[in-house]
């Protein structure tokens, strides 16, 4: 296991990168979506601000069982068909933002020993706490790499 201080501080610090590039976006094209089948940069933001439910459950289950399976999490039909376009862009950053400050506050209570308790995940070899918060920043980064490519696009025909 690496640093959790480092990860902490990542996960930390990373709404103070994605929410202001989400906000760089412009109108015309935030919840322009690159082809059909592809998130817009509002989706991909709307989905980050529900990410941290979703791990403080898995943790809460790691905790509490003494033999935890996770499930892997995969967007709904619904969400893939353009939903998250209808759910409040300002809401989703706030609850992003608080739901992060909170996690971290819980992640640095953690002792070394919780950071290496396991679980059985349906589609990864191994899983930990500690690789589902290294899993937690690295999905983040991807989707704000999403974001900024269409923040960045010049060709949108």
């Amino acid at each position: 296991m690496s640093d959790t201080t480092t990860l902490i501080t990542a996960l930390e610090t990373a709404p103070g990168v994605i929410i202001p590039m989400i906000r760089e976006v412009p109108a015309q094209i935030l919840k322009r979506r690159p082809s059909p089948a592809k998130w817009s940069a509002y989706e991909h933001a709307v989905h980050l601000s529900q990410s941290d439910a979703l791990v403080r459950d898995r943790l809460d289950l790691i905790l509490s069982s003494p033999a935890p399976y996770i499930k892997s999490s995969q967007p709904t039909a619904e969400e893939e068909e353009g939903s998250m376009l209808e759910i409040d862009l300002d809401e989703s950053l706030e609850r992003y933002a608080h739901e992060r400050t909170a996690l971290v506050e819980r992640l640095r209570k953690l002792s070394p020993e919780v950071w290496q308790k396991t679980a059985e995940h349906e589609a990864f070899d191994h899983y930990s706490v500690w690789i589902m918060f290294r899993h937690l920043l690295n999905h983040e980064m991807l989707h704000a790499y999403r974001i900024e490519e269409l923040l960045l696009k010049k060709d949108w025909d």
